[in-house]
């Protein structure tokens, strides 16, 4: 099993910065991928950004492209989100996940995933 916690919420005005972290725990080596996803009310839960840990390649929901930045740390074992240029639709309960498949290389997508952290909540205004 794979534990996920999240910290580095919080709001935010328009324009800002914000990076959230991920530390994982328990079976890591086991994921092939470590991805942010978020959730705004009333809406499905989307992909932010992912990283394949196998060799480091990053992909990006084209709302955050150019503004968020995916990163991990292999010593410290935790996944970073770092956002940059926040915008009030940016607004949601941001989640970390961990995928054991391979479903997860081909595309973004929650059912990918089969690992979560509790959230965290970030709100831009």
């Amino acid at each position: 099993h794979v534990q996920l916690v999240e910290s580095g919420g919080g709001s935010v005005q328009a324009g800002g910065s914000q990076r959230l972290s991920c530390a994982a725990s328990g079976y890591i080596h086991a994921s092939n991928c470590m991805g942010w996803f978020r959730q705004a009310p009333g809406k499905e839960r989307e992909g932010v950004a992912d990283l394949y840990t196998g060799n480091g390649v990053t992909n990006y929901a084209d709302s955050v492209k150019g503004r968020f930045t995916i990163s991990q740390d292999n010593a410290k074992n935790t996944v970073y989100l770092q956002m940059n240029r926040l915008r009030p639709e940016d607004t949601a309960m941001y989640y970390c996940a961990a995928a054991t498949s391979f479903a997860c290389i081909r595309s973004m997508t929650p059912s990918a995933y089969n690992y979560w952290g509790q959230g965290t909540q970030v709100t831009v205004s």
